[in-house]
């Protein structure tokens, strides 16, 4: 094994790789991207997939807000392999070059498989489907990925990623921005790639809620049998709302509720998590991944939800935003302040 680094002005990537394939990892991972536009893949929602053992025991994990750049020890005889975030995104155009699609992971839905003792173990849920959402930035919303599951089964469904490009920010900000944020995890070039505005990020997202049944763009229209969980309130309470005034987009009607699972985790285990880390820690679930990579964090928070399930969790909305006044009301006597 051994450990690569490249680096050049915009990225730097770290793996541990053997090293007979790290020279073409890196060159599949840097090549450019093809300008013409390839629309979204929706991944089928199948439930004759071989299912895998779920929740292994593992070695202690990072320490809350500690960035993991190495990739994890596999959890199944399947190796790891880091995610294609050009196909996440519907932009990959080397689906035909097997070399890449050896290197790299293109189907979220291998890295969230399913024990089939353990989901007999799910109770009934008041919702059918749950979204995970996790966004990365401070300043302007930079990532915006969305994982699809089965509330009653845990299975994948589905998932949209999109990397946001800020629309209240200069050009050179915007480099150094994202230097700062995605430049330790060598992904800043396929973020310069494939960005695209918030305004549009959301018309697609609705394009993808719609397909999947989930929205109607009517006036207050909430989310069919569904919900958000998020890994506390802020995604949703505070920096969706900041984004839209910035971008200069009404409230969605689809973001008025949704499911901290903070709170959840606090009334069903009975004891406070500050953060996904220490949710993962506490239920010896393995890290995939970067943390504070949106994708992979988003990818971790909806591991812990299917072990939540499994353990026997019923797992239902915490927060509700009134639509005329913009006051949420917290639904949990019980909850993380």
């Amino acid at each position: 094994m051994a450990l690569a680094r490249v680096s050049s002005s915009s990225s730097r990537l770290l793996l541990l790789l053997p090293s007979s394939t790290t020279s073409s990892l890196l060159h599949s991972f840097l090549r450019p991207l093809s300008t013409s536009h390839i629309s979204p893949p929706r991944l089928s929602h199948s439930r004759s997939f071989p299912v895998d053992a779920s929740f292994p025991q593992t070695s202690p994990l990072p320490s809350e807000g500690e960035v993991t750049e190495e990739a994890p020890r596999p959890t199944s005889r399947r190796p790891w392999k880091p995610t294609c975030l050009y196909y996440t995104q519907g932009k990959c155009t080397m689906m035909d070059d097997v070399s890449h699609l050896e290197k790299f992971n293109h189907s979220l839905l291998m890295d969230l498989p399913v024990n089939a003792s353990a989901a007999d173990k799910v109770k009934p849920q008041k919702l059918d489907y749950f979204l995970v959402l996790d966004l990365e930035g401070k300043v302007e919303i930079l990532e915006f990925p969305v994982v699809m599951i089965d509330a009653h089964s845990m299975e994948f469904i589905d998932s949209f990623h999109r990397f946001v490009r800020p629309t209240g920010m200069s050009e050179q900000r915007i480099g150094e921005y994202i230097e700062g944020k995605y430049g330790k995890f060598g992904v800043d070039r396929v973020w310069h790639d494939t960005a695209i505005p918030f305004g549009e990020v959301l018309q697609e997202f609705e394009d993808w809620i719609g397909g999947h049944k989930l929205w109607k763009q009517k006036q207050g229209e909430s989310l069919n049998s569904a919900a958000f969980i998020t890994c506390g309130n802020w995604d949703l309470k505070t920096k969706v709302p900041e984004q839209c005034k910035v971008s200069k987009i009404k409230l969605p009607s689809y973001f008025m509720e949704w499911i901290n699972l903070k709170d959840i985790y606090l009334n069903f285990y009975n004891r406070r998590a500050t953060g996904m880390m220490t949710m993962m820690r506490e239920l010896q679930i393995p890290i995939v991944g970067s943390h504070h990579l949106g994708i992979d964090d988003m990818k971790n928070i909806t591991r812990v939800v299917q072990r939540m399930l499994a353990d026997g969790a019923v797992i239902q909305i915490t927060a509700r935003r009134h639509p005329d006044t913009s006051e949420v009301k917290f639904l949990f006597k019980n909850r993380i302040r």
